[in-house]
């Protein structure tokens, strides 16, 4: 059983959503990733999703592409990716760790090596944003061999023949973008995520994550009850953002606040 398969186990069991925060590796300097890591994880987040910084982000919204800039400024690589999981693991052995960015650093790299070294650091999943799953065969197979899940997206646009063939493709959960367009972009529609997740249960028994559009408490516990988790990404990536590299741990505690109101929310939320 994967980290991620255990961790959404038990938090079912417990009745907990899971909280998913997303950083980008590197920003805004490498020294503070594992750091900031570990904070995520004491303000409450069940998985971690780590950004691979690319120099075409075409998923993502002006706030994460300035973060995947900082990042690429400092040369932070896949390589030292691997390294700053793999530093991670040396105190946390328990929190999965998702990879989430572009086929092309990946592929550079080699399949084969990637998952290999993926799976030496601690690394539990991968969504390549820009990899389809009739197209993902070989990276899902030698993932595979090395207990690595592929994680994929769903867009409200996308069919129900085609969430069939994402979730036979797919494994640890389905990611769930809940808007049209690019990360942080537009306001939440709680009725039409409902129906559109209704469907890819129809299709699949893995957990849904919801992401894309997740900026506080407040939108976190609308969407709580629709989904198995929730995923916060350019809300926390702006306050990460005014980081500096002399930070301190009470900086840090700030950066991640956000993380610690919406795990009190989302808590809250099932205790009602």
């Amino acid at each position: 059983m994967s980290r991620l398969t255990a961790v959404f186990a038990a938090l079912k069991e417990r009745g907990r959503k899971a909280l998913v925060p997303y950083i980008v590796a590197g920003d805004p300097v490498p020294a503070l990733t594992v750091p900031l890591m570990h904070e995520l994880v004491a303000a409450g987040a069940d998985i971690l999703e780590l950004g691979v910084p690319f120099s075409d982000p075409m998923a993502e919204g002006p706030v994460i592409q300035l973060a995947h800039e900082r990042a690429l400024a400092h040369n932070v690589g896949l390589a030292g990716i691997l390294d700053m999981v793999a530093e991670f693991r040396h105190v946390d052995s328990a929190t999965p760790v998702v990879l989430m960015g572009y086929d092309n650093p990946v592929e550079h790299m080699g399949y084969a090596k990637f998952a290999a070294a993926a799976h030496s650091a601690g690394v539990d999943g991968l969504l390549t944003v820009d990899l389809p799953p009739e197209e993902a065969g070989e990276l899902s197979a030698v993932l595979a061999e090395h207990n690595i899940d592929p994680v994929f997206l769903i867009a409200p646009t996308t069919t129900d023949a085609r969430i069939a063939s994402i979730a036979a493709a797919a494994r640890g959960y389905i990611y769930y973008v809940s808007l049209k367009g690019v990360t942080g972009a537009g306001n939440l529609d709680v009725g039409s995520v409902s129906t559109n997740i209704a469907r890819i249960k129809a299709a699949s028994d893995l957990p849904v994550t919801v992401g894309f559009g997740i900026k506080d408490a407040t939108s976190a516990r609308a969407l709580a009850p629709t989904c198995e988790g929730v995923v916060v990404g350019s809300a926390l990536v702006e306050r990460v953002a005014n980081l500096t590299a002399a930070a301190d741990t009470a900086a840090l505690k700030s950066a991640v606040a956000l993380i610690a109101e919406i795990r009190a929310a989302l808590d809250n939320n099932a205790a009602n």
